[in-house]
């Protein structure tokens, strides 16, 4: 039977004892690590979430108490008393492995099954036991550093935030569903049958709203929702960090944003991040670097060599010069370490990006190519110039008419043989601002423009005039942060003209009842004296991972879904009582 904590009180954690606590009595609550049993001697390692410390029973000890120790199994949930003493045998190891608790009491507050897994750092187990037994996987220590991390963050944003002015205020989570990107959850309304609520995908009206009440500055840690196909760096509920000011320009905001990076930087990881971040456009970021969210901790740029093959009669890099381009990278110094059929699954896997294949010469020893033979012998070497080529490096090229394919798949391939070849230099995170991103961007399955970043940016004042005639040269007023190839967080300057945003809207196919019907409520509100105004946000999630150096998201996240968002610890999503949907007039039809 499970004892209790009456009479005792926690003195400390396991992991805070010293050897300038010897002597002193002292009550230490956690799990059992491990049990070693040396017959006149048992030893007990015991874990919370500070750390380790070794109790210890020896011939000294009560005979009850000693009994008690023999009984004691991994996982079991100890409360031990005892003098902190010396240890004879120290562990370097451990930052308690000077001292040992000699216990004297010893209390099994509950018993545990033998776990699916070891509860140990780096625990080798799969991801579905990991999140089925979710409660255990958190116990591991490297599992409670990075969720201590992510509380560390928050408390930064929160002092941050504070200190330069901003005020905390919570958005509503049941709002009017504004489908523009992502799909939204909705939530049944019980007293408006039919009626649906959304969850916010971003609080990104109401915040509008705010700076149009006065507030002048706020910021809120606010949970978001977004209905969409996971990756390892997304999840369907997740966290942001996000701010709004008014009187503002680009500058400011984004100020404001490296002031905080830098804070969680040193806060964090006792780094110094040097401001203000580099910038780059983001038309230069597609053309050097095949991406919107370069990672310069490597070289590998993209080289367009449409110009070297200009007037050729190789009939795949013709096709693609009409509307779109001939771009490659260059794996310095790798030929020998890339075999045929290693490039040849490359070629497969970057069709996922929507190029039609890869084009490769490999300058080993001997000499080999999937193209030259196709061109004329000065387009071969104008391409292995503009590359500089040199023995032992191998080429990648694709072509396609359309540049967002070339961008994507050479972007990609980019970071996979950096990945692969161990070019990335993680010594020093790699920080910068794009900007100046397109407007809008078309969609071929809407069969219309879409917003890039979202129905409310700001389009740049000096384009303003192809708004309506010429929708792609439009230039928006955002900013993305980008941190180690990754969107760490971004944002915009707002829309704060009734007219504008109609313009906006319109151009984007909303019809005007349509625009009235999804977002009345905000156009009526900028008739009442809006001010210029403009934020940003992080995702909480990933800006653990890259300020970590983690791999997947799921490992910032208490208790995350996997990639049908589903919980495999609780099994949610599930079926509800029929009860529960006669109030709500639903009906589900049953497969």
């Amino acid at each position: 039977m499970a004892e209790f904590m009456t009479g005792l009180k926690r003195s400390c954690y396991c992991g805070e004892p010293r050897l300038s606590d010897a002597g002193k009595t002292l009550t230490l609550c956690g799990w059992v690590q491990r049990q070693r049993d040396l017959g006149q001697l048992i030893f007990i390692d015991l874990r919370d979430r500070s750390g380790i410390m070794q109790l210890a029973f020896d011939e000294d000890t009560d005979r009850e108490v000693f009994k008690k120790a023999f009984a004691c199994r991994s996982e079991f949930v100890l409360a031990a008393t005892g003098v902190v003493r010396e240890r004879t045998s120290k562990n370097a190891e451990l930052p308690t492995g000077d001292v040992e608790l000699a216990v004297s009491e010893l209390r099994i507050l509950s018993k545990s099954e033998t776990p699916p897994f070891a509860i140990e750092e780096n625990s080798k187990v799969s991801n579905e036991t990991r999140l089925k037994y979710r409660y255990l996987d958190l116990r591991r220590p490297d599992m409670q550093r990075i969720l201590t991390a992510r509380h560390r963050i928050v408390k930064a944003a929160h002092e941050y935030f504070d200190d330069n002015g901003f005020l905390e205020i919570e958005t509503p989570d049941l709002i009017k569903s504004t489908p523009e990107g992502a799909r939204d959850y909705l939530v049944p309304s019980r007293i408006f049958h039919g009626k649906f609520f959304a969850l916010p995908q971003s609080p990104q009206l109401y915040k509008q709203l705010l700076m149009v009440s006065g507030f002048d500055r706020y910021m809120q840690v606010a949970r978001c929702f977004r209905d969409e196909d996971l990756r390892a760096d997304r999840q369907p509920e997740f966290t942001q960090i996000d701010f709004e000011m008014s009187f503002v320009n680009q500058e400011d905001v984004m100020a404001i944003g490296e002031g905080f990076i830098k804070k969680a930087y040193k806060d964090l990881l006792n780094i110094e991040i040097p401001t203000p971040l580099r910038r780059m456009t983001w038309q230069e970021g597609m053309n050097r670097f095949g991406s919107d969210k370069p990672d310069l901790r490597f070289e590998m740029e993209l080289h367009d060599v449409s110009d070297c093959v200009k007037n050729t009669e190789f009939k795949v890099f013709r096709g693609a010069l009409a509307e779109g381009s001939v771009r490659g990278i260059n794996l310095k110094g790798k030929a020998n370490d890339l075999s045929r059929k290693e490039i040849d699954k490359l070629g497969e896997w970057i069709k996922s990006y929507g190029a039609k294949g890869l084009a490769w010469t490999r300058l080993a020893e001997k000499e080999t190519s999937s193209y030259e033979k196709f061109l004329a012998p000065e387009e071969v070497q104008a391409i292995r110039t503009a590359l500089d080529a040199e023995p032992g490096d191998v080429l990648f090229l694709v072509a396609s008419d359309e540049n967002s394919v070339v961008y994507a798949s050479l972007g990609a391939l980019r970071c996979e043989l950096a990945r692969r070849f161990d070019l990335i230099d993680k010594s020093n995170p790699s920080l910068l601002w794009i900007t100046d991103f397109p407007m809008f961007e078309y969609s071929k399955e809407e069969g219309r423009w879409m917003a890039m970043h979202h129905p409310f940016t700001m389009p740049n004042p000096e384009d303003l005039d192809r708004l309506e005639s010429d929708p792609g040269s439009v230039r928006s007023i955002a900013y993305d942060m980008v941190i180690n190839g990754y969107e760490a967080g971004g944002g915009s300057i707002r829309i704060h003209d009734t007219e504008l945003q109609q313009r906006m809207l319109e151009a984007l196919g909303f019809k005007p009842e349509d625009a009235e019907r999804r977002f009345g409520f905000l156009l009526n509100a900028l008739k009442y004296g809006a001010p210029p105004h403009g934020g940003m946000a992080w995702g909480l999630e990933r800006l653990v991972m890259v300020l970590l150096g983690i791999d997947d998201m799921r490992d910032t996240v208490a208790f995350p879904k996997v990639a049908s968002s589903a919980d495999l610890m609780s099994n949610a999503p599930d079926i509800v009582d029929d009860k529960q949907l006669n109030e709500l007039k639903i009906a589900v039809t049953k497969e």
